[in-house]
Protein backbone atom coordinates (compact mmCIF):
# COMPACT_ATOMS: atom_id res chain seq x y z
CA UNK A 1 0.00 0.00 0.00
CA UNK A 2 2.85 2.36 0.86
CA UNK A 3 4.47 1.82 -2.54
CA UNK A 4 1.21 2.61 -4.33
CA UNK A 5 0.76 5.81 -2.32
CA UNK A 6 4.37 6.78 -3.03
CA UNK A 7 3.80 6.35 -6.76
CA UNK A 8 0.66 8.51 -6.56
CA UNK A 9 2.62 11.23 -4.73
CA UNK A 10 5.41 11.19 -7.34
CA UNK A 11 2.93 11.38 -10.23
CA UNK A 12 1.05 14.24 -8.56
CA UNK A 13 4.35 16.07 -7.99
CA UNK A 14 5.37 15.72 -11.64
CA UNK A 15 1.94 16.95 -12.78
CA UNK A 16 2.13 19.86 -10.33
CA UNK A 17 5.54 20.84 -11.69
CA UNK A 18 4.15 20.80 -15.24
CA UNK A 19 1.11 22.86 -14.27
CA UNK A 20 3.22 25.44 -12.44
CA UNK A 21 5.61 25.72 -15.38
CA UNK A 22 2.66 26.38 -17.73
CA UNK A 23 1.64 29.34 -15.60
CA UNK A 24 3.22 32.70 -16.01
CA UNK A 25 3.56 35.19 -13.20
CA UNK A 26 0.81 37.77 -12.81
CA UNK A 27 -1.81 35.45 -14.27
CA UNK A 28 -0.59 35.39 -17.89
CA UNK A 29 0.58 31.83 -18.47
CA UNK A 30 -1.10 29.60 -20.98
CA UNK A 31 -3.95 32.06 -21.38
CA UNK A 32 -1.68 34.66 -23.01
CA UNK A 33 -0.83 32.23 -25.82
CA UNK A 34 -4.48 32.09 -26.85
CA UNK A 35 -5.19 35.81 -26.74
CA UNK A 36 -6.08 35.87 -30.44
CA UNK A 37 -8.67 33.14 -30.06
CA UNK A 38 -10.64 34.50 -27.12
CA UNK A 39 -13.91 33.72 -28.87
CA UNK A 40 -13.16 30.00 -28.85
CA UNK A 41 -11.23 29.23 -25.67
CA UNK A 42 -11.52 32.31 -23.52
CA UNK A 43 -8.50 33.14 -21.41
CA UNK A 44 -10.49 33.37 -18.18
CA UNK A 45 -11.52 29.69 -18.34
CA UNK A 46 -7.97 28.54 -19.10
CA UNK A 47 -6.55 30.46 -16.13
CA UNK A 48 -9.29 29.14 -13.85
CA UNK A 49 -8.61 25.57 -14.91
CA UNK A 50 -4.86 25.88 -14.33
CA UNK A 51 -5.40 27.49 -10.92
CA UNK A 52 -7.87 24.78 -9.89
CA UNK A 53 -5.48 22.09 -11.12
CA UNK A 54 -2.66 23.61 -9.06
CA UNK A 55 -4.73 23.69 -5.88
CA UNK A 56 -6.18 20.24 -6.52
CA UNK A 57 -2.77 18.63 -7.05
CA UNK A 58 -1.36 20.35 -3.97
CA UNK A 59 -4.26 19.06 -1.86
CA UNK A 60 -3.86 15.56 -3.31
CA UNK A 61 -0.16 15.55 -2.40
CA UNK A 62 -0.91 16.64 1.18
CA UNK A 63 -3.72 14.14 1.73
CA UNK A 64 -1.88 11.20 0.17
CA UNK A 65 1.25 12.06 2.17
CA UNK A 66 -0.75 11.89 5.39
CA UNK A 67 -2.30 8.58 4.31
CA UNK A 68 1.15 7.22 3.46
CA UNK A 69 2.38 8.05 6.95
CA UNK A 70 -0.36 5.84 8.37
CA UNK A 71 0.47 3.07 5.88
CA UNK A 72 4.03 2.69 7.18
CA UNK A 73 4.28 -0.38 9.36
CA UNK A 74 5.71 0.42 12.76
CA UNK A 75 7.94 -2.18 14.39
CA UNK A 76 6.66 -4.03 17.42
CA UNK A 77 7.92 -2.78 20.76
CA UNK A 78 9.94 -5.94 21.45
CA UNK A 79 11.62 -6.12 18.06
CA UNK A 80 13.23 -2.70 18.05
CA UNK A 81 16.82 -2.63 16.93
CA UNK A 82 17.84 -0.39 19.81
CA UNK A 83 16.29 -2.79 22.34
CA UNK A 84 18.46 -5.71 21.21
CA UNK A 85 21.67 -6.18 23.19
CA UNK A 86 24.83 -5.35 21.34
CA UNK A 87 26.79 -8.36 20.21
CA UNK A 88 30.40 -8.32 21.26
CA UNK A 89 32.96 -10.33 19.42
CA UNK A 90 36.06 -11.55 21.14
CA UNK A 91 39.24 -11.45 19.18
CA UNK A 92 40.99 -14.75 18.78
CA UNK A 93 44.40 -14.85 20.45
CA UNK A 94 47.31 -14.33 18.12
CA UNK A 95 49.02 -17.59 17.19
CA UNK A 96 52.34 -18.16 18.83
CA UNK A 97 55.21 -17.81 16.46
CA UNK A 98 57.45 -20.81 16.13
CA UNK A 99 61.09 -20.08 15.47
Amino acid sequence: MYIFLSIVIVLACVLLICVVLIQKSKGGGLASDYSGGNQYLGYRKTTDFIEKATWGLAIIICVVSILASFAIKTPLSGSSISAQPAQTTTAAPAPASVS
